[in-house]
């Protein structure tokens, strides 16, 4: 079987290596079947085929792709000029891909730069209910799963355009792009499939002094994640993989 490449944006270990696991468990995978990069921490490597590769999948960050060039920590520029490097490869070629919370951000400041920003539709740290579009009921990794699910989100910059090419498969009233599909492989979400109550809390622990949130209100969203009914997205990040396992 040729390997999934994933790509992981977080400088902090805990919170890459409990989403790392994630991935690996919710999409049923085993670390045999997987390339890991910390871009933090590892180059892309010189000459990457990306035709090695089942599909591409790009884990969630704090970065912000809207954010202006010196406002960026130099660890951030990095990640992320790596990233978006592969993207042009990858939506010419139209290769499998799954950009997770960050990977929305990548997809849509390749295709549109300036789609991707701060003005609206950043959502607080929560459950929020997200509603499969016509478009997305039809869509090979939505069929079947239920036409209202709720799923974690947290983050400032969100799309604010739907750029060309893309079909809209995933909406909610407080950012109405939620899951999208450049082509018919390329796939984006702004919501996080591979996240649970237990991963959360983690990163809410991570990342409370981030600007997230006040970090006086961690213990209450840690409560919010437990009490919350999260468990259509990781069917997604399960499709993808067993759509696309070569």
């Amino acid at each position: 079987m040729k390997p999934f490449l994933i790509l992981q944006l977080r400088p902090e270990t805990d919170a890459s290596d409990d989403e790392f696991q994630a991935i690996l468990t919710k999409g049923g995978l085993t670390r045999d079947e997987v390339h890991r990069i910390r871009l933090d921490q590892d180059n892309l490597p010189e000459n990457l085929d990306l035709g090695a590769y089942s599909g591409v999948i790009v884990g969630g960050g704090p970065g912000c792709v809207s954010d202006a060039p010196e406002a960026k920590k130099p660890i951030e520029t990095k990640i992320e000029t790596e990233c978006l490097s592969l993207m042009p490869e990858i939506t010419a070629r139209d290769m499998p891909f799954l950009g997770c919370c960050y990977g929305i951000g990548i997809l849509g400041h390749h295709l549109k730069p300036g789609s991707i920003s701060k003005e609206k539709f950043g959502e607080p740290v929560q459950a929020t209910p997200c509603t499969l579009t016509p478009e997305g009921k039809s869509d090979p990794l939505l069929m079947g799963l239920p036409g209202e699910f709720e799923a974690f989100v947290g983050h400032k910059e969100a799309m604010q355009h739907l750029p060309e090419g893309c079909v809209h498969l995933v909406s909610s009233e407080t950012c109405p792009f939620q899951m999208i599909r450049y082509g018919q492989n390329v796939y984006a979400t702004q919501f996080h499939p591979e996240a649970d109550a237990h991963g959360f809390e983690t990163r809410i622990g991570i990342y409370k002094h981030h600007g997230y949130f006040p970090p006086e209100e961690a213990q209450s969203l840690i409560d919010m994640c437990h009490a919350a009914n999260v468990v259509v997205p990781e069917k997604i990040l399960s499709a993808f993989v067993q759509r696309y396992r070569q």
